[in-house]
């Protein structure tokens, strides 16, 4: 159910010149929820984010929190922060001034912000290195404090522009953790943009998928991956066939891919072993299938490119695309 607490883009577009960067897109954020903005390269999604952000202005359209249109008015009005992908400390402060300084840009007394970024740097365990300077930190310690800062004014709304990207694997893994674990915590609005299927699948309560400066689905991330509703989020999605059958245009997931002796015949292409599956292509006539294989079930009876093989699903597997 909406209420007023709520983030809500109306007709929101974006042009720069003759090129539309955001096309016209509505959605309601819901208060409280975890929402990533998932897509490729220039899709818009940044660009979505920083108008709401109020770090591009609006070409058409209104942007909605607690009932009042915030398209107009200045970054530290909104009651929205932003977390940069860069992180953009200041390198001549403590972790604790860093955090502090919207705060004193506020002009609230040293005691008193001191104190706000003690609180916020405790949350994000970040509180026994408050003297250190930025380049004494690991880069995952850095994208705390960047969180820690974003996090002080108290917003109602907090922007992520992919926060991870920085960060080796196993240290984004540990870090989206956290990042779950605070939104709970704090039960306020976080949109973090990626183009990580595996980040927006692990984080979100929402998905939503944007292409060529449109939103093409939006849903729970297992309605998301489970029912993709066009070509573009099913292929973007991963672990998808995309094929032409009885007539139709259809999803299949390769995890539903069996091989069996009476399906259809098809001719192994490549084989990577990825742990606890096996990922096969097969061609089958003029279309190439993706099966998921499972490791035991693989290395019982070995396939190598050139085998030919026979692929079977059940039809009730088949999720129908949109044209």
């Amino acid at each position: 159910m909406r209420t007023e607490d709520d983030l809500e883009l109306v007709h929101l577009t974006k042009r720069y010149g003759d090129t539309v960067a955001v096309r016209d897109i509505n959605h309601v954020f819901n208060k409280g929820t975890y929402v990533c903005l998932l897509g490729p390269s220039g899709c818009g999604k940044s660009t979505t984010l920083r108008m709401i952000a109020g770090h591009e202005d609006v070409s058409d359209g209104s942007i909605l929190l607690q009932g009042q249109d915030i398209a107009h008015l200045p970054p530290a009005k909104r009651g929205t922060a932003m977390m940069f992908q860069s992180y953009a400390l200041f390198p001549h402060l403590s972790v604790r001034d860093n955090v502090a300084f919207s705060l004193r840009m506020k002009g609230e007394d040293r005691a008193t912000r001191h104190r706000a970024a003690d609180e916020m740097l405790e949350l994000v365990d970040m509180g026994h290195l408050a003297a250190r300077l930025p380049a004494q930190l690991s880069g995952g310690q850095q994208q705390r404090v960047a969180l820690a800062r974003a996090l002080v004014t108290k917003p109602r709304v907090l922007l992520l522009d992919e926060p991870l990207s920085a960060l080796d694997p196993f240290l984004r893994i540990r870090v989206r953790a956290e990042l779950k674990r605070l939104q709970r915590e704090l039960g306020i609005t976080f949109i973090h943009v990626t183009h990580g299927q595996d980040e927006a699948l692990a984080l979100a309560d929402e998905i939503v998928v944007m292409n060529n400066a449109v939103i093409e689905q939006a849903g729970h991330p297992r309605d998301v991956f489970a029912a993709p509703r066009t070509e573009f989020v099913a292929r973007f999605m991963g672990g998808h066939n995309v094929l032409s059958w009885n007539g139709g245009r259809y999803a299949l997931r390769a995890d539903d891919v069996l091989l069996a002796p009476q399906g259809q015949p098809a001719v192994v292409r490549t084989v990577e072993y990825q742990g606890h599956h096996v990922a096969m292509t097969a061609a089958m006539g003029e279309q190439e299938i993706l099966a998921y294989v499972p490791e035991a079930a693989f290395f019982a009876d070995p396939k190598s490119p050139g085998d030919a093989v026979s692929l079977a699903w059940e039809e009730g597997r088949l999720h129908r695309l949109e044209a």
